[in-house]
């Protein structure tokens, strides 16, 4: 006999447990949420496509950086949820080790903000991004308001971006905007153009496919069309001759 309860044999559940709710919310760590987790790759996805005929960059997510003055691990680190280092070789790595990859900070930062991180990441990282990373770029987003706010480094001190007529952030250090698209944080082009992510890739190479087929179709069609005029003419034509007159004098 099997029990309805998780699907498992009813001799292995034992009825003196409390199975806990179902809609408690997520409490694991690094990340704060599923809108997080989504968001950090996301962004990651689209921009790895995007240059994906690129070997000049390191983008991560969720990536510990250590960035000690005295080469240790234990002391002066930060975890950004998304951030780009340029000039540097296109490799895995387990987290980005300023001391080993020669003195080198992210170009790009960008934070995603919830209810129990925003203080800082609008405060205390701020300063450290501004101060100690000396990062050009720094963004964050709240996947909740929807607020984006974005400051590029000028004079040592972040000054804020202005958004375009569109709400979007540019990023000198990418060459690209940031801004909202259903109701998350994407890339866009100087153009203005989505920076598609992989299920948008899909979907393009799905309606090209269809198009094709379609097209084909059409062209199958039109042939068939053809052929049958031209079975149709071929019978005329026999009948004509079967009543003496020569179709070819009729043209």
């Amino acid at each position: 006999m099997t029990s309805l309860a998780f699907g498992m044999p009813a001799e292995i559940v034992d009825p003196s447990v409390v199975a806990p709710p179902g809609n408690l919310d997520s409490n694991e760590p690094p990340m704060e949420s599923y809108l997080h987790l989504i968001q950090m790759l996301l962004l990651l996805e689209s921009l790895e496509l995007f240059w994906k005929d690129r070997s000049d960059f390191f983008a991560a997510g969720g990536l510990t950086i250590y960035f000690s003055p005295r080469q240790l691990k234990s002391e002066h680190f930060r975890g950004p949820d998304f951030f780009v280092v340029l000039g540097t070789e296109r490799r895995p790595r387990k987290s980005w080790t300023v001391w080993e990859e020669d003195g080198r900070y992210p170009n790009v930062i960008v934070e995603v903000l919830s209810a129990s991180t925003e203080s800082i990441d609008r405060g205390l990282k701020k300063q450290v991004y501004q101060d100690v990373f000396r990062t050009p770029d720094y963004f964050w987003f709240h996947p909740e308001t929807l607020e984006l706010s974005g400051f590029h480094l000028v004079d040592g001190q972040y000054e804020p971006l202005s958004p375009d007529a569109s709400g979007r952030l540019w990023s000198a250090q990418l060459d690209l905007f940031l801004g909202v698209e259903g109701g998350q944080l994407r890339f866009f082009t100087p153009d203005g153009e989505l920076v598609p992510a992989g299920k948008e890739l899909a979907q393009r190479a799905e309606s090209a496919a269809q198009r094709a087929e379609s097209a084909a179709q059409r062209a199958e069609s039109a042939e068939q069309r053809a052929q049958t005029a031209e079975q149709r003419a071929a019978r005329l034509a026999e009948k004509l001759r079967e009543l003496g007159v020569d179709p070819d004098t009729l043209k």
